[in-house]
């Protein structure tokens, strides 16, 4: 059983999805998390419905600082930072309770340019960063059932379908 260590919204049009402040709480509707703004998901996507969500393990950013890049929850654009679920225990088909909330892990999401603009990475080298998240920049997912979130909420594993 994992719990959310932080949620993260942008909720200006037209902004980036980077860095996405805390906010205490969150409805979680059928389009994703109401309030946040992606400009990607929005534009490119037109709103997918597998892309709403994106969830964020909190041991990846320590994997991360550990690696010399101090990454902070939120900076990668993610909409929950979860804790003690690794990344490599999410998978594709696996459906979760997240406060009131259902949501099914869609897919990992493909690290992409926008990271260069983190103030830490362009100093360091965009083209490495990118490199180093490939394959643990997150999991996105589809919201089954619409409901509210907390920090602090559980995030208990309900069903298995990825096997």
């Amino acid at each position: 059983m994992g719990r959310v260590e932080s949620i993260h919204a942008k909720g200006r049009s037209g902004e980036g999805g980077l860095y996405k402040p805390s906010i205490p709480e969150g409805q979680i509707g059928q389009a994703g998390l109401e309030g946040d703004f992606n400009h990607f998901r929005a534009a490119r996507l037109k709103g997918d419905p597998d892309q709403a969500l994106l969830l964020m393990p909190w041991e990846t950013l320590e994997e991360l600082n550990n690696e010399f890049w101090p990454v902070q929850p939120g900076d990668l654009g993610e909409n929950f930072t979860t804790r003690g679920i690794k990344h490599d225990e999410f998978q594709p088909g696996q459906r979760y309770r997240i406060g009131d909330a259902l949501i099914e892990v869609t897919r990992l999401c493909d690290p992409c340019r926008n990271l260069y603009k983190l103030s830490y990475v362009g100093s360091m080298g965009g083209a490495e960063f990118l490199k180093t998240l490939v394959g643990r920049r997150g999991w996105y997912a589809r919201v089954l059932k619409p409901g509210l979130v907390r920090a602090g909420d559980p995030v208990d594993l309900i069903e298995d379908c990825s096997k």
